[in-house]
């Protein structure tokens, strides 16, 4: 890890170049994001907003980090991962959203 690593914006760990990572686009693509803005987030901060949130909740009120963050199920995981390493890794369970 060194200081020039990247930064989660959400669980605010360091992501150096051997973790799992992965860009998040703050508007689903599927939902007239495609080219918009992404983030750089570690891969199991985006599975979680992916296995909390539908992508219609994502586009209508959760589109910024800051949103993401506020989220009361997303902010205890974030809280609960920044206390990894930052390669941990888990499996997330499936889909727990109602759909």
């Amino acid at each position: 890890m060194s200081d020039a690593d990247p930064v989660c914006p959400l669980c605010e760990r360091s992501i150096p170049p051997d973790a799992p990572q992965s860009l998040h686009h703050l508007v689903p693509r599927v939902k007239g994001g495609r080219g918009g803005e992404t983030v750089l987030l570690h891969h199991i901060c985006h599975k979680e907003i992916h296995a909390t949130l539908s992508e219609a909740e994502l586009a209508r009120s959760y589109s910024t980090v800051a949103a993401l963050r506020a989220h009361p199920r997303l902010a205890k995981f974030f809280a609960w991962v920044a206390k990894r390493p930052p390669g941990f890794t888990s499996r997330v369970p499936g889909p727990r959203r109602k759909r």
